[in-house]
């Protein structure tokens, strides 16, 4: 296979992404793209050397400042004085993977040649991200609306041969990172700060790693579910296409779909019931999996648009020979999907505990707790209080950030999206979802083994087959806490085809 994957002025596709996360494959610009950008500079080098009035960021101050003209002779240092007097960001450091991503999609942006960037500014952030040269980016300072300036004057510093970066997992001194390859700082001529920290690859770069993370755990969860289901002795008849045929959103009847799909060839789902009606954790799996597909589906058009767009400002048209100052940098459309996506995850979260309850409440046959001799061992009875805990978390994380604003710039950026914090909560619901779903495939893994005998689907058999090589059957009370990790880390490791997925 093509080790290099060449940006052009075609759209990332999610396939695209897959691959170049998967197989971390290194990039290039096309020539086509190289074409744009050096033409979008000449252009802007001529401007200024024609006109004599403001341009916003160009030739002015930032912000409330924007009226404060700028002398020639003083373009690079604004530019690069921008760069460190925005780069302030607090907090934990941003995930790697995150933060590569972060590069991926600035330069997407500034490769469509409306940003007046030099070729040689876009050439090194594609040398970082091909060298796996991740400046260190931290979580805490973005309002989402002039773009994401604080975490994106991180991503810039090391242009300039400042902040820290990571690299063969040390972090260090971009300094020394110029030295080894011999590079010198990128001088930043006018417009190049404001076009590097302008943008919203800060809340994209989040919102499809975790857009992405999502679809494979709502996979996850509706496999884990179906386990459940059987372990639980639940009914088929719920996921009969007939009923989801007279309700037809497109995530009840996948989820449906696929959970039959799940259970072909079953004996246990298939043998007589004793009861007439599951709870609505097991019977409502279509409708409420469902809709967070449904909501994915949302989330992955807008940011499918975003990471294929413009976001810096003022943006050049050549063509047209003007430069216009507007808005794309605000986050908006990034805060409100990230703030469903949240809430959509975080009910995949709490259908999931409710399930992992009814597995242990000694139902159906099943001993209390999962445990053969409870009383004198407690079982799995404390699992559930973690899943609990995490699902309240949940609900308190998944509180929008987009429904806030504070008035920042003197009053000049007087509203705000938010996104960087709606990014940042969704980021940590995902990962409670991961925990939660690990701890109902902890007890449905168990529970379905008092159903012995009896078997389940052979697709169904075989992933429990796999499970138990990692995780044990128990016969008494161990630390628990050592099966969860592994039962997260057995459902991180799993490879699903991006088919199945999306």
């Amino acid at each position: 296979m093509n080790a290099i994957y060449t940006i052009t002025p075609d759209a990332f596709t999610y396939k695209d992404l897959t691959v170049l996360i998967s197989e971390r494959k290194k990039i290039r610009l096309s020539d086509e793209v190289k074409t744009r950008i050096t033409s979008c500079r000449t252009y802007l080098d001529n401007k200024i050397k024609e006109q004599t009035d403001p341009i916003y960021g160009i030739n002015t101050g930032f912000g409330s400042l924007y009226n404060i003209k700028i002398k020639k002779n003083n373009l690079q240092e604004l530019q690069e004085n921008l760069v460190m007097s925005h780069a302030c960001g607090t907090g934990e450091e941003v995930p790697k993977e995150i933060v590569k991503l972060m590069l991926l999609f600035k330069i997407k942006s500034l490769s469509y040649g409306h940003s007046g960037v030099q070729l040689t500014t876009v050439q090194r952030l594609v040398d970082f991200y091909n060298e796996g040269i991740y400046p260190v980016v931290l979580t805490q300072g973005s309002l989402g609306a002039s773009g994401d300036l604080a975490p994106l004057a991180h991503l810039a510093l090391p242009l300039l041969g400042k902040g820290e970066v990571h690299f063969e997992r040390k972090k260090i001194p971009a300094s020394t990172v110029n030295k080894k390859f011999g590079w010198k700082p990128i001088q930043l001529q006018s417009k190049e700060g404001l076009a590097l920290l302008n943008g919203t690859q800060f809340m994209s770069a989040y919102g499809v790693f975790v857009l992405l993370k999502s679809f494979k755990l709502k996979y996850l969860a509706d496999l884990i579910g179906t386990l459940s289901l059987e372990a639980f002795d639940g009914r088929i008849e719920p996921f009969n296409d007939l009923i989801h045929q007279v309700r037809p959103h497109q995530g009840q009847l996948k989820t449906a779909q696929r959970v039959r799909d799940f259970l072909e060839g079953s004996e246990l789902i298939s043998q007589e019931k004793e009861h007439v009606q599951d709870p609505y954790s097991f019977r409502c799996i279509p409708q409420v999996h469902g809709a967070t597909y449904d909501t994915l589906q949302f989330v992955a058009k807008t940011l499918a648009i975003e990471i294929n767009a413009v976001t810096d400002n003022p943006n050049i048209f050549e063509d047209e020979d003007t430069i216009i100052s507007g808005g794309n940098f605000h986050g908006q459309p990034l805060a409100l999907a990230l703030d469903y996506l949240g809430i959509a995850m975080a009910e995949i979260g709490s259908i999931s505990e409710r399930r992992t309850f009814q597995l242990i409440s000694g139902l159906r046959g099943l001993p209390p707790f999962l445990i053969a001799d409870s009383g004198l061992n407690s079982g799995f009875m404390i699992p559930q209080y973690t899943a609990a805990s995490i699902v309240s978390q949940n609900k308190q994380l998944a509180t929008p950030a987009s429904i806030d604003s504070i008035v920042s710039s003197n009053g000049q950026e007087d509203h705000v999206s938010m996104g960087a914090n709606a990014a940042t909560k969704a980021y940590k619901i995902v990962e409670n979802i991961h925990r939660v779903l690990a701890i109902e495939l902890l007890n449905a893994v168990q529970a379905i083994s008092f159903r012995a005998p009896k078997k389940s689907s052979p697709f169904i058999e075989a992933f429990i087959k796999s499970y138990r090589k990692e995780i044990p059957f128990l016969t008494k009370d161990t630390i628990l806490h050592e099966l969860i990790q592994k039962s997260i880390q057995f459902l991180d490791t799993l490879q699903i085809d991006s088919d199945e997925l999306f």
